[in-house]
């Protein structure tokens, strides 16, 4: 795959200079293939490996499609796990750095509803939760996704094993038919693919080669320890 810079990819001065400060110069491949098929408002399905680069593969996009001067939800992030809610948060906020009145707000279980709560009502535009945590705000009617005009799920086949199937159906049932919806996963079992063929319309799907099962930007450590020692060492770890 031919390599690109950000500047190749028709960016916003904003977002470029955030990019810049940043460190960045060349896409990665995943950003690179994705960008553009985001930029120009197509569903879309990414197939990528942690540490690869997605998070800025679909951020950027978001980023450049979010309206500032509407104080409402209109992208809306969904991710298994509170870390990588974290995670994705602090990535969007890096790179809408210099997007003046552009906000994100992670919300997730372990936090208190009243700090969510004031970030929504304080107009958050772009909404990075866990499935569980933004179906009790929408049951408390505490975030309303009548604005979204995009969702992304990432790392869709961990939240389906992790069981969030249904959440998930009922978010996008009540999100705007018009929107962009965005699937990145490592893998595409079937429940994916059935989730895909009814939410997604004649989506793109964006592949990366995969060379090798790991990615060099991922430290990979293991310990050898006995089985009857495994839960101990596991909980110590965590």
């Amino acid at each position: 795959m031919t390599t690109k810079l950000f500047s190749e990819l028709n960016l916003s001065d904003e977002v470029l200079k955030a990019i810049d400060k940043i460190g960045f110069e060349k896409a990665a491949p995943i950003q690179a293939a994705a960008i553009p098929v985001l930029m120009a408002g197509r569903d879309a399905v990414g197939q990528s490996q942690t540490g690869s680069g997605k998070t800025a593969a679909f951020a950027i996009p978001a980023i450049e499609k979010t309206d500032p001067t509407l104080r409402a939800v209109q992208i809306l992030i969904l991710c298994p796990t509170r870390e990588l809610a974290v995670q994705v948060s602090e990535e969007v906020h890096k790179l809408a750095l210099f997007k003046r009145g552009i906000h994100a707000l992670p919300i997730y279980g372990g936090q208190s509803y009243e700090r969510q709560f004031w970030g929504l009502k304080q107009g958050a535009q772009i909404v990075i939760g866990t499935p569980g945590r933004v179906m009790d705000h929408m049951r408390r009617g505490t975030l309303r996704l009548d604005a979204v005009k995009m969702v992304v799920l990432d790392e869709a086949d961990v939240m389906l094993d992790m069981g969030f199937r249904e959440d998930i159906e009922t978010i996008l049932k009540s999100v705007p038919k018009e929107r962009q919806t965005v699937f990145f996963s490592a893998t595409m079992p079937k429940p994916i693919r059935d989730l895909i063929e009814r939410f997604a319309r004649e989506p793109v799907t964006v592949q990366v080669e995969q060379k090798a099962l790991t990615v060099p930007t991922v430290e990979q450590v293991y310990f050898e320890v006995d089985r009857r020692f495994k839960v101990e060492l596991l909980t110590r770890l965590i």
